[in-house]
C-alpha cells in the first residue's frame, strides 16, 4: 500500500527574514508617502479655473474650500467637486490635481433662462426650473419675465416643476444669449396661447408650446434679422405650420 507523503505534514513556517523583509518594505512604503504627501515640492501654490461667467476665481477658491499651502496630495478632489456643486451657482465642476502645485478646476455655471412671480418677490430659474436667486423687486432683468404662471411656496434651491413653466423654460432655452436678451416677457394668456414679448413690444405668437424645436428655431432666426434690420412689426405668428408676419400700419 503506497503511503500518502503528505500525511501528517507539518505546515511551513514562514522565514523570519521574509517577515522581516515585507515590514521592511511597508515601512518604506509609507515614509516615502509621507514625504510626498508632505514634501514643499507638492504644495497647494495655483488654483486654474475655466468655464467662470459671472464667478470670480476668489469666489471658486472660497466655495471650494482650498488655501494656499496645503499639501497637494491631502486635498480630496471628490469632496471639493461636492463643494462645488452644492453652490446653486454651479451646474456641474470637475477637478484634477496637476504636479506639482496645481488645482485645475472647470466649471459650468447655472445659466439663468428666465424669472417668474413667487408669493414673496422673483425668482430667478435655470433651464431645469431650478431657482437660483430671489428678489425682492424686478430691478433691472436681463431674462425674460414668465407671467401668466406663478411659483407659490418656493424658496431659493426649490424647482419649478408646473407644466407650462417647463415647456417656456425648454423653449427659452433653445436661444442663444442674444436672442434671450431680446425677449422681456414670455406669458400664458389662456391655455394652449402662450406669447412671447420683444423688447420692442414686438407679439411673439407661439400657441402651444408644441413643435418647440421648430418654433425656437423659427424665433431664433426672427430675432437675428430684427436685430440686423429692425422693421416695424406689430407681430409674428409661430403657432401654425406656416409663419405669418403682420407690419404695423
Amino acid at each position: 500500500m503506497r503511503k500518502n507523503h503528505t500525511e501528517g505534514a507539518q505546515p511551513r513556517r514562514r522565514s523570519p527574514r521574509r517577515l522581516i523583509k515585507g515590514v521592511t518594505l511597508l515601512a518604506a512604503a509609507a515614509v516615502l508617502l509621507a514625504v510626498v504627501v508632505y514634501s514643499p515640492i507638492f504644495v497647494l501654490q495655483r488654483i486654474s479655473v475655466d468655464g467662470m461667467q459671472t464667478l470670480t476665481e476668489a469666489d471658486i477658491w472660497s466655495i471650494a474650500g482650498v488655501h494656499k499651502g496645503e499639501p497637494l496630495f491631502r486635498l480630496q478632489t471628490d469632496e471639493i467637486k461636492h463643494r462645488l456643486e452644492s453652490d446653486l451657482r454651479i451646474e456641474e465642476a470637475t477637478v484634477r490635481r496637476s504636479l506639482p502645485d496645481r488645482l485645475d478646476i472647470h466649471i459650468e455655471e447655472r445659466s439663468l433662462v428666465a424669472a417668474i412671480a413667487t408669493d414673496y418677490g422673483y425668482a430667478d430659474l435655470d433651464r431645469t426650473g431650478r431657482i437660483v436667486a430671489v428678489h425682492k423687486s424686478l430691478g433691472h432683468m436681463q431674462i425674460p419675465l414668465i407671467t401668466g404662471v406663478k411659483a407659490h411656496g418656493k424658496y431659493v434651491g426649490d424647482s419649478v416643476s408646473d407644466e407650462t413653466v417647463q415647456q417656456m423654460l425648454a423653449f427659452l432655452s433653445q436661444l442663444d444669449a442674444g436672442a434671450l436678451n431680446q425677449i422681456s416677457e414670455i406669458t400664458l394668456l389662456r391655455p394652449g396661447c402662450i406669447v412671447a414679448y420683444t423688447t420692442g413690444a414686438v407679439q411673439i405668437r407661439l400657441g402651444a408650446l408644441e413643435r418647440l424645436e421648430e418654433k425656437a428655431r423659427l424665433t431664433q432666426t426672427f430675432l437675428d434679422d430684427l436685430r440686423e434690420n429692425p422693421h416695424p412689426i406689430e407681430y409674428v405668428d409661430f403657432s401654425y405650420e406656416s409663419p405669418f408676419i403682420k407690419l404695423r400700419q
